[in-house]
């Protein structure tokens, strides 16, 4: 069958789950076979298909931080090492400024070639997040890193496999080789193994793919979901009003955007000029975090079923200076600008866009360990109101998508009791529609561990909207076994003792609307 210059609307539904459907397989397959509670657990975790030049077709719906920036790992694998790459060759990379997001993002790249194994036709792609991948602190989500060394190990279009040979004696030099090497490199092999398998079933199902409808036909249906894509994102432009606004974070840094949309063409220009220059924290965005950000706005303003793609990017122009806190230079510290300025980035774009009121803004990333334990995760809390609609309450926004580890597993992989979980009350913003509650997470230790809260949110409420109120703040704060209280900042590093409760309450989202 040949592909004409216009898809068939029946084939191009079909190809269009087929793709997301092969990177769902690859997410069962990485669930199923990895070690750590971070990745089986709490699935943050996700898998992508891109084309030959490394533009994203199709994902899971899996974390959208992820999604939208691994296109760039996959392409700055391709201008450095496109002549070298063979059949059999799987890459390593967590480079925040080259695609990456933050070291424990670690990315498994795995080129599709054709039959003959001579022209490479796809990569599929697996990125993970490592429960530690070495640096200041366990778990690796340092609240208090100046430079990307103190954050753990880089890896920049490291070879994992050559030509099935797993190359596992230098992938655990690199581990360990380092001024803060990583705390359990077992963990670390087995994950990669299990990225590895991940890919591996990417690889077969787009062969199978290719030999029932042939490479032609897969290739062309593979433009046209990413010309749909586009189309669906231009017509939800088509809407939108120009717009600003500036967003201030709990470190004093601001976030600044201008989105001018262009009616003649059904483009939109997104601008970040005015915004912070490079901090001296790890509040920095790598480019690809902003560009991700900005890619999971305007595909949530489109209302049709479309996979996130590349696509989607084609009607956005987007200005982001270099040498400022979206778009940073080495050795600039980036841990939290993936997980918290990413949050800001997109409550700043619907800000500016006046379609829905700051949601709690935060992942409120909670990491213990010592030698032997080292743990993460991310805190839901309430998501902000729009025009028609509630705020939800207890949930994970925008940018993460994760689950929280079952109390049961945690309290048996881990020396620690889950003292409480329940929503905060009151805690959202009123409006004629209300922000969602935040929660209150207790967590008591039953060893001497070190803990670690990197948030957001605690000084500078989430906003609300066209009259409606703030979500509150959110608190940090520690209940120590003898009865005294500490309350911590944003950010903080303590010592926990056997006894010792660990309380995070989670910012609640702002109010849309003035209560008539």
């Amino acid at each position: 069958m040949h592909t004409t210059s216009q898809p068939d609307p029946v084939r191009l539904e079909i190809f269009k789950n087929l793709y997301q459907f092969i990177a769902e397989q690859m997410g069962i397959v990485l669930q199923n076979t990895s070690a750590s509670v971070n990745i089986k657990e709490r699935l943050d975790f996700s898998c992508a298909i891109f084309d030959a030049s490394g533009l994203l077709v199709a994902n899971a719906p899996h974390i959208p931080v992820h999604l939208g920036s691994m296109s760039e790992s996959v392409r700055s694998l391709i201008n450095e090492k496109s002549d070298t790459i063979k059949p059999g060759n799987v890459y390593l990379s967590n480079n925040p400024y080259n695609g990456g997001t933050h070291l424990p993002d670690v990315t498994a790249i795995t080129p599709v070639f054709d039959e003959d194994e001579k022209q490479i036709i796809f990569y599929v792609a697996a990125r993970g997040h490592q429960a530690d991948i070495g640096g200041i602190t366990p778990g690796s989500m340092p609240p208090h890193s100046t430079t990307v060394v103190e954050e753990g190990i880089l890896f920049d279009n490291f070879l994992l496999v050559e030509q099935g040979n797993f190359r596992e004696i230098p992938t655990r030099n690199l581990l360990l080789a380092h001024a803060y090497p990583a705390r359990n490199p077992d963990q670390n092999i087995a994950d990669f193994k299990a990225q590895i398998a991940a890919n591996e079933r990417g690889v077969i199902e787009l062969h199978k793919m290719v030999s029932q409808y042939t490479l032609e036909t897969v290739q062309g249906y593979m433009k046209f979901v990413q010309d749909n894509a586009e189309s669906a994102v231009r017509k939800a432009i088509d809407v939108l009003e120009d717009g600003s606004f500036t967003y201030e974070m709990d470190n004093s840094a601001q976030i600044k955007v201008k989105v001018t949309i262009n009616r003649a063409n059904r483009s939109a220009t997104i601008d970040f000029t005015g915004t912070s220059l490079q901090l001296n924290s790890n509040f920095n965005a790598p480019k690809a975090v902003t560009q991700a950000a900005v890619l999971y706005v305007f595909r949530t303003l489109v209302d049709d079923n479309i996979p996130l793609n590349a696509g989607c990017l084609k009607p956005l122009e987007i200005i982001i200076p270099s040498g400022c806190m979206l778009n940073p230079i080495y050795p600039a510290a980036v841990v939290a600008g993936n997980v918290e300025t990413s949050q800001t980035i997109v409550d700043a774009l619907y800000g500016a866009l006046g379609v829905m009121a700051a949601s709690q803004g935060t992942m409120n990333n909670f990491t213990f360990g010592n030698e032997r334990y080292q743990y993460y995760e991310t805190i839901c809390g309430g998501s902000g109101a729009g025009d028609n609609f509630d705020g939800t309450d207890g949930v994970h926004t925008h940018m993460t998508n994760s689950r929280l580890t079952d109390p049961e597993v945690l309290e048996t992989r881990y020396p620690v009791q889950v003292e409480s979980f329940s929503l905060r009350p009151n805690s959202g913003g009123n409006g004629k529609h209300s922000g969602g509650n935040g929660v209150i997470r207790q967590i008591r230790f039953l060893e001497p561990m070190t803990a670690n809260i990197l948030s957001n949110h605690r000084i500078t409420p989430p906003f609300g909207l066209q009259g409606g109120e703030a979500g509150q703040i959110g608190r940090n704060w520690i209940q120590r076994q003898d009865g005294t209280q500490e309350n911590l900042n944003s950010t903080a590093t303590v010592e926990m003792q056997p006894g010792d409760i660990f309380v995070i309450e989670t910012p609640g989202g702002g109010g849309f609307g003035k209560i008539s």
